[in-house]
């Protein structure tokens, strides 16, 4: 056995056997169980840990306040790579980053000018494009006039980057539908507040809107339940225009109300975070901007089991026309108002 263990330590000072990569996930208000953006994290993360035997450690800071410690006390431990899940983790990453300039860092959703930081950012007005290509074409006239409804959690710049793709691809398709806009807040809590989200969705579908897309993490949970209260037990694969349909995001949420769930804007945080550990793991680990757009399938719309009997095959045939005008550059996807 002493044999054994001096031959191991041998190994390991000659670079022969590499000890297991250390990594920590730092989460974003909402938590990792939010169905959505940080849940997207984390599986990815899960994947990691069960492809490359990696040792995987996580935090839920309780207030923005605690997410500086959390980001210095993985630093401090030893950590290979830290990475902070949402853009308010920016600021704690850029500093901790700086005390600590051998360790890696990652931030998701926004951009950290150091070596030792990947900033891992998305093009989410594309993605969103696409679902209201979607949405445009499945709503129907209310009263005469056709309306869709757009739900954002905290009113800042990267989520009118949603609302300004989905505006633009409903009104791509027909001009004259009415898209209604309305935000859970101008804070942090607005991430986590169903309570607000199902309020506003009630207020949108008493407006006509037949299709609500909701870019609001936790607080995205009101509007499913808003429209399960609404729909009751229709078929609405067979009542089409019947029905209020939600559209998830971030993580494929066309499971939370099977059948009313038209699609999910798909924001692949979980293959982002998957790869920068893949590159850690492997040494080839390198800070920079990094971004994931529908040419890379960073972001798209989700088709399965739980939707494919509510759009349409002219609709899905419209979505990869736009696609592929968005990939070759002749359609440009505007990303703020």
């Amino acid at each position: 056995m002493k044999k054994i263990f001096i031959l191991s330590i041998f190994l390991m000072s000659a670079g022969i056997v590499n000890s297991q990569t250390k990594v920590a996930l730092v989460f974003d208000a909402g938590g990792k169980n939010d169905r959505s953006f940080n849940q997207a994290a984390w599986e990815g993360a899960k994947q990691a840990e069960k492809s490359f035997g990696i040792i995987l450690k996580d935090v839920e800071p309780p207030d923005s306040s605690a997410v500086q410690e959390a980001i210095r006390n993985f630093a401090s431990q030893g950590f290979d790579l830290i990475i902070g899940v949402g853009f308010a983790n920016a600021p704690a990453i850029k500093t901790v980053a700086k005390e600590f300039p051998k360790i890696s860092f990652a931030i998701v959703d926004s951009r950290v000018d150091l070596p030792n930081v990947a900033s891992l950012e998305f093009k989410e007005q594309e993605g969103s494009f696409l679902v209201g290509v979607i949405a445009g074409m499945t709503s129907y006239n209310v009263k005469g006039k056709k309306a869709v409804g757009f739900i954002g959690g905290m009113d800042i710049p990267l989520i009118h980057k949603f609302e300004v793709g989905f505006t633009q691809g409903v009104k791509a398709v027909n001009s004259d539908i009415k898209v209604l806009v309305n935000y859970v807040g101008n804070t942090p809590a607005a991430w986590n507040d169903p309570a607000k989200g199902k309020e506003i969705s009630n207020a949108q579908i008493a407006k006509g809107a037949t299709v609500i897309y909701s870019a609001a993490g936790g607080s995205g949970g009101g509007m499913f339940d808003a429209i399960k209260n609404k729909n009751g037990k229709k078929d609405c694969a067979s009542m089409k225009e019947s029905c209020v349909y939600a559209i998830g995001v971030d993580s494929n949420q066309n499971y939370i109300v099977p059948g009313q769930v038209l699609t999910s804007m798909l924001k692949r945080v979980d293959v982002a975070v998957y790869n920068t550990i893949r590159q850690m793991n492997s040494g080839s680990f390198k800070g920079g901007s990094y971004v994931f757009g529908l040419s890379s399938n960073g972001v798209g719309y989700a088709l399965d089991k739980y939707n494919k009997s509510l759009i349409s095959d002219d609709t899905i045939a419209k979505v990869a026309q736009y696609r592929k005008k968005i990939i070759a550059k002749t359609l440009k996807v505007d990303s703020t108002r």
